[in-house]
């Protein structure tokens, strides 16, 4: 019979998957809300410095 607890305490989680699970978290992801925001940023921006 399994011994469950005493296969948990053996698991320890592929390098690989660590791996990746760090390069997805640390990337920079820009969605198209964050492109809107900042056209429209970038835009009032543009207006404020010709009226002056």
């Amino acid at each position: 019979m399994i011994n469950f607890e005493e296969e948990l305490k053996k698991f320890h989680p592929s390098l690989e998957v660590e791996d990746a699970e760090d390069a997805i978290y640390n990337q920079d992801m820009t969605d198209m809300a964050d492109l809107v925001v900042k056209v429209v940023k970038e835009s009032k921006d543009l207006e404020e410095e010709t009226e002056e």
